[in-house]
């Protein structure tokens, strides 16, 4: 216990922050979801027992499936071409046969928009895609458009937008994660393969895609988590709306409005299934993951 005492006090910090800024909400959500608020105004009458009445009424709210999907799909938009580019700059960058110069450089430059706040990036790319912004500006000058198109009034320009901006503020950081993976592996492993006749393809399938199997797994479960809680790119961006016809209303912008109209009761319901869906979520692609490496282990 002398020593074990060291690592408490060392750990300590994480733990009190952890249980003060991430447990307790989610036990005070849990606790609050089983209420009723009435108010008088702005005078709260008084909360009522209601068990899992709120958790019904959601369920049965066919609103909640849509803003469920816009997020699924938003979330998909981005992640996919996030990920394909992240990988490909990570195995360049990785590859020092390729002799690419100014790799330090580059490195430091993709990082630099998940340092931006978002917020200021959604007022940047509504100002650039705005009717008379310089995006429409520059294509309507250019003969590629008679009019100026109205991305803001489009479904899927919107949602594209939206997944665009997430995937730019966001594959530096996967990009780094993944190059510090491919970095870690024995370089004896490639030579090893190439000595053998494996072309680069096979290389990079055979070795390094099943050795930053872990690094791939954080990356799915936090860009996960991350996408169920997309909120302040398409808060912003249509001005809190979820416009048009609430194609880009996420489930955390669902969950601030009812915050907003003070119904703490729906929203601490909402916000414990979105743990819930998270949790499960995320238990599935562990397991498929821990299916996979036992499938490989048995051959």
């Amino acid at each position: 216990m002398k020593k074990s005492k060291w690592g408490i006090i060392f750990i300590s910090p994480y733990i009190i922050i952890y249980v003060l800024f991430t447990a307790l909400p989610i036990v005070i959500s849990l606790y609050k979801s089983l209420f009723i608020n009435y108010w008088s105004g702005l005078i709260e009458v008084k909360p009522v027992f209601c068990g899992l009445e709120n958790y019904v009424t959601l369920l049965r709210d066919p609103s909640i499936y849509t803003y469920l999907s816009n997020t699924a799909i938003m979330w998909i938009l981005g992640f996919v071409p996030q990920i394909i580019l992240s990988i490909t700059l990570a195995a360049w960058f990785s590859d020092h046969r390729l002799g690419l110069k100014g790799v330090q450089f580059f490195k430091t430059v993709i990082y630099f928009p998940n340092l931006i706040i978002a917020a200021s990036f959604a007022s940047l790319f509504f100002s650039f895609f705005a009717d008379c912004g310089p995006v429409n500006a520059m294509l309507v000058d250019h003969g590629i458009l008679e009019a100026p198109f109205k991305f803001f009034s489009n479904t899927w320009s919107t949602r594209g937008l939206i997944a665009f901006m997430n995937c730019t503020m966001w594959f530096g950081n996967t990009t780094l994660l993944l190059l510090a993976g491919m970095l870690g592996i024995d370089t004896s492993l490639r030579e090893a393969a190439e000595v053998d006749g494996a072309s680069s393809w096979q290389v990079f399938t055979r070795i390094t895609l099943p050795l930053i199997r872990p690094i791939l797994l954080y990356v799915v479960i936090t860009s996960l988590i991350g996408g169920i809680q997309m909120f302040d790119v398409p808060q912003i961006l249509t001005k809190g709306t979820g416009d048009p016809c609430r194609s880009t209303m996420t489930m955390i912008m669902y969950l601030n409005k009812h915050m907003y109209n003070k119904n703490y009761g729906i929203s601490g319901a909402l916000s414990v299934l979105l743990f819930l869906v998270t949790a499960i979520l995320s238990l599935l692609v562990f397991g498929l993951n821990s299916k996979t490496e036992e499938g490989r282990a048995v051959r």
